[in-house]
């Protein structure tokens, strides 16, 4: 079985941060989320991994792929040249998969649950394809599918009215007769190949098509607000803070959970709870809560409490105290 991880779209809802960063890469609890994703795939004893991205971003993506390594996976780059829909970007990925099963993960997803029961729907069960769902408020912000006797027999993008709040979470299964599903479909209104109409194409085929409804913590990091919070689980899972031994820290208030990354110099501050501070960032006289501060940031004498913010990669905030 093989991995695909998707991470060609341009995530424009968090513009200006993906200007410089693929969404994919933004730091959860100072960890890229493309990070997690592999880890994901390696836990079910997947080491062969494609990743679905433009080719704007493979000088970004090499940079951050040495996690591959260490867990003994083998990654491939594949590109969509335009970004087109998550159908077509499996599509671009065929050749790869050469015939085998394998598992689809959206690249801006923090999944929290294992997928060992998605692979086993698929393989021990005679699934076509295998799909996990979470109960959402904002039906109308996902696929949305419809079950009956341990089936998805229907499956609708985003509708303006949600028959049910079952959501598509961007984790799937597929035997490889997904290409041929992807290959009949049209664009949708949006102008892309949708994921969730290639898997209506297998229902209405017969072919099974099963879940996993999971009720552990899902982030689609689409938004600041969802950055900001998948941030929040993460620390909170961390359990202790997590200060690197090259961080130096002089005449600092620390209030768990934090994670300040290797490099950083921190002077006269109160930090936490809920702060991840990247690599090499230099904070002086600043107070800062729930917040991300990216690589490179410089915070001096900022004037108010930085709170529930973003501070983006190499960033200067320079203020003067009254």
């Amino acid at each position: 079985m093989k991995g695909i991880i998707v991470c060609a779209g341009k995530g424009t809802r968090l513009y200006p941060f993906t200007h410089r960063y693929p969404k994919t890469l933004l730091p959860v609890g100072n960890i890229p989320l493309l990070h997690t994703c592999i880890e994901n795939l390696a836990e079910q004893e997947i080491d062969e991994i494609g990743i679905v991205l433009s080719p704007a971003q493979q000088p970004l993506i090499a940079r951050h792929t040495a996690i591959a390594a260490k867990l003994g996976v083998k990654l491939t780059s594949i590109y969509q040249e335009a970004p087109l829909g998550i159908a077509d970007a499996v599509k671009q990925a065929e050749h790869f998969i050469d015939g085998d099963s394998f598992l689809l993960l959206l690249g801006d997803n923090l999944i929290t649950d294992s997928l060992s029961r998605l692979k086993t729907l698929l393989h021990a069960e005679g699934s076509s394809a295998a799909v996990l769902l979470k109960r959402v408020e904002h039906s109308h912000e996902y696929g949305i599918a419809e079950v009956e006797d341990c089936r998805i027999v229907g499956l609708e993008e985003k509708p303006l009215h949600p028959k049910t709040n079952l959501a598509v979470m961007g984790a799937y299964a597929f035997a490889p007769v997904i290409f041929a599903a992807i290959a009949d479909i049209s664009p949708s209104s949006r102008g892309e190949y949708e994921i969730t109409d290639a898997i209506q194409w297998l229902i209405q085929r017969n072919y099974p098509v099963t879940y996993q409804l999971t009720e552990k913590p899902i982030f689609d990091v689409g938004t600041v607000g969802r950055w900001l919070e998948a941030n929040r689980w993460q620390l909170d899972h961390l359990h202790t803070n997590q200060i690197h031994a090259t961080a130096v820290l002089e005449n600092c208030k620390i209030i768990p959970p934090v994670n300040i990354a290797r490099g950083c110099r921190i002077k006269d501050c109160i930090i936490g709870p809920y702060v991840s501070v990247g690599v090499g960032a230099c904070i002086q006289e600043c107070q800062l809560e729930n917040s991300i501060i990216m690589d490179q940031v410089h915070l001096t004498k900022a004037p108010f409490a930085i709170t529930n913010t973003v501070v983006g990669y190499r960033s200067s905030i320079v203020g003067m105290h009254r």
